[in-house]
């Protein structure tokens, strides 16, 4: 009788037919050789073994949801510059919710389950960028260094931007 080609060991007999799988699965669970199969949970990767992939796009010279993910960092990196008062702590809770909702919408649209439903989330993430441009324009109003205005004009432009390529992209959307 040969031996059984999984990690048990048992032998089977040519006859058996079907019988010597159920057979060969007794002997396996009842031989206590459980831990020589590996666990579920040692075949699931922790947080530090997944990588996020990018899928590369053809005719794009620059991804969307890279720029709205560095649009939103840059946002975090310029608030952390500005004066903490009574006064800008709530403008900057805004602009940090709006600046990273644009991005996160636009993620939601790729993710449609229908093209109402891309035109919406679309629709959405422009919402999302205008709110931006109120908080960055009344944060710069109100600001009074110069070397942090620069930076907010280069974050004011970038979400003029971005709400125009999504202005774009919803006319495009509805006019297919």
């Amino acid at each position: 009788m040969p031996a059984c080609p999984t990690l048990c060991g048992a032998s089977r007999e040519k006859t058996r037919g079907d019988t010597e799988i159920v057979n060969c699965y007794f002997n396996l669970f009842h031989n206590d050789i459980r831990d020589k199969i590996p666990s579920i949970k040692s075949q699931i990767p922790n947080k530090s073994q997944i990588k996020m992939t990018k899928i590369p796009k053809k005719d794009k010279v620059f991804d969307l949801e890279d720029r709205t993910y560095n649009f939103a960092k840059d946002v975090r990196m310029w608030v952390k510059k500005l004066p903490k008062s009574l006064i800008n702590i709530e403008d900057m809770k805004q602009l940090i919710k709006s600046s990273g909702s644009i991005g996160a919408n636009y993620i939601e649209a790729n993710e449609a389950l229908s093209k109402k439903d891309f035109i919406m989330r679309m629709r959405i993430s422009r919402k999302e960028s205008k709110e931006t441009i109120y908080w960055i324009k009344l944060i710069l109003d109100t600001s009074t260094d110069s070397e942090l205005d620069k930076e907010g004009s280069r974050l004011l432009n970038e979400s003029i931007q971005l709400t125009k390529i999504c202005s774009s992209i919803i006319e495009n959307s509805i006019n297919k």
